[in-house]
């Protein structure tokens, strides 16, 4: 540790040089397992879903172990320049990018199959024998649910550059009450669901498409969780907040895809 300090206090750059980590390495192995465990279990393979399980353990305990050491270079080590967080902000906008193009394929085998329903499914849209869900129950409360909590998050951002750590915590815990609203609300919506993914092809776009956001509303909360924890740490500060700045940029991001899925595969679907 001594000689991370000293090396970050007379080098001549702005940039951090990563000490060598077990992490990405781990990771990758991780990822592979999960990948062809998926695989196993989507054929019916022997203990297919133990090794799936297993391999989203690993993955999450190697973005747990990884993070942390990102944590601690910013925080304790203060390894993290204006050029460095300048760095990170880049990279995190690529990683949204790179989920926008996840739900540009969802979106685009949906309106493949709306715009022109073919014979297959009765030449219309919803397909014949598909009772939809109704637009103006839970789906409607959970878009206001959604964008209240961005709205929060915004709040909490603006408290944040003021110096107001008491409205942080606040506008960040509705937030993160709002999300867990919203995740459970979709979870009774899933269940009351007249359909199934193998009905048809709007059961199958319905769920992928509205099951990938959901994946991403807990993946957010958890985000802006383990920022409401630094925060109460002393992590977070008005000069230094890259990390809270990233989950909040994703939470924004969570609440536009909602919008178009809200738009076109829930009010769009609902007959007239």
């Amino acid at each position: 540790m001594i000689l991370n300090i000293n090396r970050s206090k007379f080098q001549a750059h702005p940039y951090h040089l990563v000490d060598p980590s077990p992490w990405p390495i781990s990771m990758s192995f991780a990822l592979l397992v999960t990948t062809i465990s998926a695989v196993m279990y989507m054929h019916g393979f022997n203990y297919g879903g133990y090794l799936l399980n297993l391999g989203v353990l690993l993955v999450s305990t190697g973005m747990a172990l990884w993070l942390r050491d990102v944590i601690v270079e910013a925080t304790y080590l203060g390894h993290h320049t204006e050029q460095v967080k300048r760095g990170l902000t880049i990279g995190f906008a690529l990683f949204i990018v790179s989920e926008l193009m996840a739900f540009f394929s969802v979106f685009w085998a949906y309106f493949h199959s709306s715009l022109a329903p073919t014979v297959e499914i009765g030449g219309s849209w919803p397909p014949l024998g598909i009772q939809i869900l109704d637009p103006f129950a839970i789906p409607l409360l959970n878009t206001i649910l959604l964008l209240s909590s961005g709205a929060f998050i915004t709040y909490a951002h603006h408290a944040i550059i003021k110096g107001n750590r008491k409205s942080a915590i606040l506008g960040i815990i509705l937030t993160l009450l709002f999300a867990i609203i919203f995740t459970a609300l979709q979870g009774y919506e899933y269940s009351e669901a007249g359909f199934t993914i193998a009905d048809s092809i709007y059961g199958t776009v319905f769920f992928a498409s509205t099951g990938l956001h959901g994946f991403h509303v807990i993946v957010g909360t958890i985000f802006i969780g383990v920022q409401f924890i630094r925060l109460l740490n002393h992590h977070i500060t008005n000069s230094h907040h890259v990390g809270l700045e990233s989950a909040i940029a994703y939470w924004h991001f969570v609440d536009v895809v909602w919008l178009f899925l809200y738009a076109f595969v829930y009010l769009w679907a609902a007959p007239l």
